[in-house]
């Protein structure tokens, strides 16, 4: 596991909602922790990254290779149709479920540990909404 030298995992910078996407994602995958309870040397990195037009940068590509991360990333200019939209699903509606709290749609705490503690709960409710739905 990544430490920042006193036995805690590095977090990950909150930054500003104008700041484009690709800035932060080397930051990102730095700070992914091992996967516990597999045998031998568990898995550092993903083994393959999904992403939209927005991280199409032949710059970030070269990186992930050297990183041993196969970018699958939808080129600029390119009919849709890649198969990205099935993967991507999945987190543009979790985002879309974690802005139903207005709280965390709009940032108005000025303290970022303020800001970064209510994900969890609103994460909650949403899957005690699902569970009590199927029930």
């Amino acid at each position: 596991m990544i430490t920042d030298g006193r036995g805690t995992p590095p977090a990950i910078t909150l930054t500003g909602g104008n700041r484009h996407d690709i800035t932060q994602l080397l930051p990102l995958l730095d700070v992914i922790p091992r996967i516990r309870g597999t045998t031998g040397q568990p898995r550092h990195r993903p083994r393959r990254l999904f992403a939209d037009r927005g991280y199409d940068f032949d710059k970030y590509r070269r990186l992930l290779w050297k990183r041993g991360i196969k970018p699958v990333i939808a080129r600029r200019g390119v009919p849709h149709g890649s198969g990205l939209g099935a993967v991507r699903w999945v987190v543009e509606r979790t985002n879309a479920w974690i802005h139903g709290f207005r709280r965390l749609r709009i940032r108005w705490d000025i303290r970022d540990d303020i800001h970064e503690a209510f994900p969890k709960p609103a994460c909650c409710v949403i899957a005690y909404r699902r569970v009590r739905a199927l029930c």
